[in-house]
């Protein structure tokens, strides 16, 4: 069974940063794209930021700048260094990867269980 578990949301102040932390655990051949997604009250769950196993990048035209993601193969775990938060940041932020768990299987993703970030003075 895999898991994902996040930590490192929370409250900051506008300006401020957070870093999130995700670590995928469990019998994993192979993961391939690891990244954070959000989703804010009433509104579709969207992509923030994504790196592959290659370290290819890729993020959404609003975090362009303040927000950096990075991942560790060794250890499957991805990071999302948050600065310049601003309260339109306010979201549930999810960790998904997806990945392989032998070499004969299709991939597939698995998401954390979230976590909060809520920007506000």
């Amino acid at each position: 069974q895999v898991q994902l578990v996040e930590s490192g949301g929370g409250l900051v102040q506008p300006g401020g940063s957070l870093r999130l932390s995700c670590a995928a655990s469990g019998s994993i051949f192979r993961v391939y794209v690891m990244g954070w997604y959000r989703q804010a009250p009433g509104k579709q769950r969207e992509l923030v930021a994504a790196i592959t196993s290659s370290s290819s990048l890729n993020y959404v035209d609003s975090v362009k700048g303040r927000f950096t993601i990075s991942r560790d193969n060794a250890k499957n775990t991805v990071h999302l260094q948050m600065n310049s938060l601003k309260p339109e940041d306010t979201a549930v932020y999810y960790c998904n990867a997806n990945l392989k768990l032998t070499i004969g299987t299709t991939t597939r993703d698995y998401w954390g269980q979230g976590t909060q970030v809520t920007v506000s003075s």
